[in-house]
C-alpha cells in the first residue's frame, strides 16, 4: 500500500518491484536505441522503433499525450537540451543524441534517459561531446550514491554540483537549472523535487518508500536557452552542445536499487563503496 505524507508518495517493496517491471522496459528501450542509432537514420524512425518495444512488453508511453506532447520518446540532438520531438531529423557522424524515454506498466511509471554519441564525423568534435557525455553520466552517479548515503533529497544536488566543480575548469559544463528530477510512482512527475545543484529549499528528508528519477542536465556552453514554436523543443541560446543523463532510483529499507539499470547499479557504485540491494 502506498503512503502519502507531505505529498511525497511512499512506496511498499512490493510497489517498487512492480516499478522495476516497467523501468526494465525502459532499459529495453535504450538498448534497443543504442543498437539502432547510426548516421542517415531519423528521430522519427528511432521512435518507431521505441514504440515497437513498449508494444512488444504490452506497455504505453507516458510521454505520449502527456500535455499535449506529441511522440513516444524525446530525442534531443546537439545544441536540443531536452523535449526533442521526434521527425524528420536525420542524425549525422559525431551527433550527441540524448535519448529520454518512459513507460507505464499495470499503472506504475518509469523514466530515464541515455546519451549516445554516433561514432565518426570530426574526431575533436565527437571526443568533445563525448567527454559532455561522461562528465554528465558521472555526475548522475555521484547524484545517486548521494541518495544511498545521505540524509536529505537536497544532498543529490550538492553531489551533482560538487563533481561538475571537481571538473576542469576548460571541460566544465554548466548545470541548466531549469530542469530537475523528481518524484515518481503512479504518476510520472511527483514530488519531491530533485535539484541538481545546491538549492535554498525545504530541507526533504530522503526515507525509504522513495522513488526518484536523478537527472542533471548540462551544457558545454552557456546554460541560456530557449523554447521553440512547438512549446517543447528547448535549445541553447548560444548553440553549445547539450547532455542528459538519467536514472530511476529507489530507497527502501534495506538500501538503494536503480531500477532502470539492469544490474540494479551494482557495477557503477562498487566505486562508491555501495552495493545496491534488490527487492523480490
Amino acid at each position: 500500500m502506498i503512503r502519502k505524507k507531505d505529498a511525497i508518495e511512499y512506496k511498499t517493496a512490493a510497489d517498487i518491484v512492480k516499478i522495476r517491471k516497467a523501468a526494465l522496459i525502459v532499459a529495453d528501450i535504450h538498448q534497443a536505441l543504442r543498437d539502432s542509432v547510426r548516421p542517415g537514420i531519423t528521430t522519427a524512425e528511432l521512435d518507431d522503433i521505441a514504440h515497437k518495444v513498449l508494444n512488444t512488453h504490452g506497455a504505453r508511453s507516458n510521454f505520449y499525450g502527456y500535455l499535449g506532447y506529441p511522440a513516444q520518446t524525446c530525442i534531443s540532438v546537439n545544441e536540443t537540451i531536452v523535449h526533442g520531438i521526434p521527425g524528420e531529423q536525420v542524425l549525422h557522424a559525431g551527433d550527441i543524441v540524448s535519448f529520454d524515454c518512459g513507460a507505464v506498466l499495470d499503472g506504475w511509471h518509469a523514466d530515464a534517459c541515455v546519451s549516445v554519441v554516433i561514432p565518426g564525423g570530426d574526431a575533436q568534435i565527437r571526443a568533445r561531446r563525448q567527454r559532455l557525455s561522461d562528465i554528465t553520466r558521472e555526475a548522475m552517479w555521484h547524484g545517486i550514491a548521494a541518495m544511498a548515503g545521505g540524509k536529505y533529497v537536497g544532498d543529490i544536488g550538492a553531489a551533482i554540483e560538487d563533481y561538475v566543480m571537481s571538473v576542469d575548469e576548460a571541460e566544465r559544463p554548466a548545470i541548466v537549472e531549469e530542469f530537475i528530477g523528481h518524484g515518481i510512482g503512479t504518476q510520472m512527475h511527483m514530488d519531491p523535487e530533485v535539484f541538481n545543484f545546491r538549492a535554498r529549499a525545504k530541507k526533504v528528508k530522503l526515507k525509504p518508500g522513495m522513488v526518484l528519477c536523478i537527472e542533471p542536465i548540462f551544457s558545454a556552453g552557456s546554460p541560456l536557452n530557449y523554447t521553440l514554436e512547438d512549446e517543447w523543443t528547448v535549445k541553447t541560446t548560444d548553440g553549445s552542445d547539450a547532455c542528459h543523463w538519467e536514472h530511476e532510483v529507489a530507497l527502501h529499507d534495506d538500501g538503494i536499487w536503480v531500477l532502470s539499470a539492469p544490474d540494479g547499479g551494482a557495477s557503477e557504485l562498487a566505486r562508491f563503496g555501495i552495493t545496491p540491494v534488490p527487492l523480490s
